[in-house]
């Protein structure tokens, strides 16, 4: 649920308001009120709101420096603007000021919707930068926002929204420097225009000034018809020029001239286009060495360098790696339908250990790989890549023996996928929810026939149901002799939904406590 505060004097329209939130089809708004600034102020100090919505004309303390308030004390709220058409001026001075955007009265209920799902969807983009964690250079000092300061990054963010100018984002590949740049331009005034992305390593030199400016049908060979380029299509909007580095000397010089002169010439044309476009640039390459080496022009340098961001690498920030794993668990379920609910202690340890030469983008890689080969609904080393164990020095084989090792061996063979916590349980003892996993019979590891080898059968009959019954209750009394009867760590480790535990504990007639000082 989304926390919304109404501000309004008009108590009418504060009712009306939240009336259209809480009865949104997407159910997803929890609604408070204030009826003026002041009031607003002191809500937002002792609760946390995600948006407010907020009158311009109010006594006390008017919208426009509530908003001022709001964002000094907390930037990363999300402000949407009311406005009368006698206060639009207003509203447009709020929305420089920092607010999202403005509505004007009488309200329309789907604008309202509409517009709060496009705020919430920028409000999640800056905050998906809490794992690309930026560092902004000022006076010489790096402010890194990240984790307890991710506050800063917000501040960042907020200050980049409210100028036009360019921006250089400075960091190694795959620390998020696009995801930055989306953040910046869904949080400015031309969040409503085109998002326009070019790598500028992956076009030929020759072709460069057609996919930048354009060109007019016959200019070169091959153009057989008018074409538009990235600076016209991105009119208005943000164009992200990622890896700027690798740009040809002589396409600085004319990028140079589009950022001084606002105006353009497409190939093959005598017209000149003017242009109303945020550069926004990003690079791994050293400039500064390249300005040396007389590979990258200063100008450009200084042009594009007005406010930077350092990215460092992951490497560097190793504390945030359980936050990002978490959060790529989380969207991995989604896109894989699986309802992994975490990793082992054994499995993070390895992974904050690694040095990552990819950064978050060769992390969330490896998630998806072990959401891939893993089979229980925690991640664990064996479902990780064997170039991340081998870098580590884990072997493969130590792996398997520490999983199926005689203590506890035989908890590889449940079958996890079929036995969710959020399931009704009550005919998980019939034959077609067995704890086996038939789908592993290939698989030595999982061997059922080493698994049947250790029941003995003496003495009663040789019947399926009977033994599996039989299995289930050694297996269970061993594993909580091997945790000293504590529920939890034997469900953990054993690798048994702790729900599936405790009903067979229940069903076998076991009291753990009689194991907890073994």
């Amino acid at each position: 649920m989304l926390k919304v505060l109404v501000v309004d004097d008009d108590a009418g329209l504060r009712i009306s308001i939240k009336s259209i939130l809480i009865n949104s089809t997407s159910n997803k708004f929890d609604v408070d009120e204030a009826f003026d600034g002041l009031d607003a102020f002191e809500k937002i100090k002792s609760t946390e709101y995600d948006i407010v919505i907020l009158d311009v004309d109010m006594p006390r303390l008017n919208g426009i420096e509530t908003l001022r308030k709001i964002k000094e004390y907390q930037p990363g709220i999300i402000v949407m603007m009311l406005t009368a058409y006698a206060t639009i001026d207003h509203a447009v001075l709020a929305v420089k000021e920092g607010a999202y955007n403005y509505l004007s009265k009488p309200i329309q209920p789907d604008l309202l919707i509409e517009l709060l799902d496009k705020a919430i969807e920028a409000h999640r983009l800056i905050s998906s930068i809490a794992a690309s964690s930026p560092v902004m250079m000022d006076s010489g000092r790096k402010i890194i926002g990240n984790n307890a300061q991710m506050q800063k990054v917000f501040n960042i963010i907020f200050r980049l929204s409210k100028v036009d100018t360019p921006v250089l984002i400075r960091g190694a590949s795959g620390t998020g420097k696009e995801l930055v740049a989306r953040a910046i331009h869904f949080n400015s005034a031309r969040k409503e225009e085109k998002f326009v992305a070019v790598n500028c390593s992956a076009i030929p030199e020759n072709l460069f000034e057609s996919e930048f400016f354009g060109h007019e049908k016959g200019s070169f060979t091959g153009a057989d018809q008018r074409k538009i380029g990235k600076f016209q299509y991105a009119e208005g909007g943000t164009l992200f020029l990622d890896e700027v580095g690798d740009l040809p000397q002589h396409m600085q010089v004319k990028l140079l001239r589009v950022l001084q002169e606002k105006a353009f010439s497409p190939v093959g044309s005598l017209r000149e286009i003017q242009t109303n476009v945020r550069i926004i640039a990003a690079t791994n390459r050293p400039l500064e060495d390249m300005i040396k080496a007389g590979t990258f022009r200063e100008d450009l340098f200084y042009r594009l360098n007005v406010i930077p961001i350092f990215l460092p690498q992951l490497s560097e920030r190793r504390d945030d790696i359980e936050t990002m794993i978490h959060l790529f668990i989380k969207k991995f379920n989604q896109a894989h339908c699986k309802r992994i609910s975490g990793i082992t202690p054994e499995c993070l340890q390895a992974l904050k250990k690694y040095d990552w030469p990819g950064n978050i983008r060769e992390l969330e890689n490896v998630i998806e790989h072990a959401f891939i080969m893993e089979n229980s609904n925690l991640i664990t080393l064996r479902s990780l890549p064997e170039s991340i164990l081998n870098n580590l020095g884990i072997s493969l084989l130590n792996v398997n023996e520490e999983h199926h090792s005689s203590n506890n061996k035989s908890s590889a063979i449940f079958n996890h996928n079929d036995l969710d916590d959020t399931d009704d349980f009550s005919d998980l003892d019939n034959e077609d929810n067995l704890l086996f996993d038939h789908d592993n019979n290939n698989n030595n590891d999982h061997n059922p026939v080493e698994v049947l080898s250790s029941v003995s059968v003496d003495g009663a009959p040789l019947d399926f149901n009977l033994q599996k019954e039989l299995f289930e209750k050694e297996f269970i009394i061993k594993a909580l002799k091997q945790f000293k009867g504590k529920i939890n760590q034997t469900a953990l480790h054993a690798n048994i939904p702790k729900k599936t535990l405790l009903r067979k504990i229940e069903k076998y007639g076991i009291n753990a406590k009689d194991y907890s000082i073994q």
